[in-house]
């Protein structure tokens, strides 16, 4: 099934929290907002949802927020069947989660923030849409969490470009829930490793981890997967939906069940002052770099 653009018109959907505004241009269907940039090729029944959130798509509130909205009109809009995750910045997939949001703070702030953070990872884990993610930059924590939801992962061929989950080094622990899907995805014991040591991988260490399905040069990543994407729709969707949710449901219900609980937790550890100091000495350092 050929992923072909839809030669209808486009219609360009504005938006600040509120998915707003529309204008007609030409080609396929956009919806947009500040941080997310969807492209809908209705035609082909898929849209490609770009992160466009500067300087490196770091999973901010108002991000979350866009995304999550605007992935919920995709799964409501029965047009489409699957989603194309990746940047509209290449060399950054998406830094992760925002430590802007986890520094200086207070406790409400703190819940808020979590509760949006589970929200993402519950709504893509959980999908019925087909998640392609063409991966065409570096990919830390969060952005490796974002990738790990999706039923396959494309990674450009560039060995500046990293994945994995480094909570540690940053003097966090990544969440049951982050170890649950690394576990199901690399294995116990090269989880147990990476997530002890806060490892990174570059794409070739990575694709033999199993953490990425495939490694292509950095000009195919988003033909690739919308190569990928027509092999996966090919597939009857009551079928591969059911089979999904068999896999992945006890692994989100284990979240469900304990989600306040997992809250607390956070809005206790990353309360602590010897957490503070590090995100705030993290975040200092990160301004000198800039400087």
């Amino acid at each position: 099934m050929a992923l072909a653009v839809a030669a209808a018109g486009r219609v360009l959907l504005r938006a600040g929290s509120r998915l707003g505004r529309r204008e007609a241009v030409d080609g396929a269907r956009r919806f947009a907002n500040k941080r997310v940039l969807v492209e809908a090729e209705a035609a082909a029944g898929v849209a490609v949802m770009k992160f466009k959130n500067p300087p490196v798509n770091s999973l901010s509130l108002e991000f979350l927020t866009e995304f999550v909205i605007s992935l919920e009109k995709l799964e409501n809009d029965k047009t489409f069947r699957g989603v194309i995750l990746t940047s509209d910045r290449p060399g950054i997939f998406s830094a992760g989660l925002d430590l802007t949001e986890m520094c200086g703070r207070n406790p409400a702030h703190y819940t808020e923030y979590w509760k949006a953070v589970q929200e993402l990872w519950l709504r893509l884990y959980m999908s019925n849409l087909i998640l392609v993610s063409a991966i065409n930059g570096a990919s830390p924590a969060g952005g490796c969490l974002m990738a790990l939801t999706s039923d396959y992962r494309i990674m450009a061929e560039n060995p500046k470009y990293t994945i994995g989950l480094n909570e540690t080094l940053l003097g966090i622990v990544a969440p049951f829930w982050f170890k649950d899907t690394f576990v199901n995805t690399i294995g116990h014991r090269a989880a147990e490793r990476a997530l002890q040591l806060g490892m990174l991988f570059p794409p070739a260490e990575a694709l033999k981890l199993g953490l990425v399905d495939e490694v292509v040069p950095e000009d195919q990543v988003q033909s690739k997967a919308r190569s990928v994407m027509a092999q996966w729709l090919a597939i009857p969707d009551h079928a591969r939906q059911l089979t999904k949710s068999m896999m992945r449901k006890a692994i989100a219900d284990n979240l469900i069940k304990q989600r306040e609980a997992d809250i607390q937790n956070f809005v206790s550890f990353v309360s602590r002052d010897s957490i503070q100091k590090s995100l705030h000495m993290y975040l200092e350092k990160l301004k000198q770099k800039k400087g």
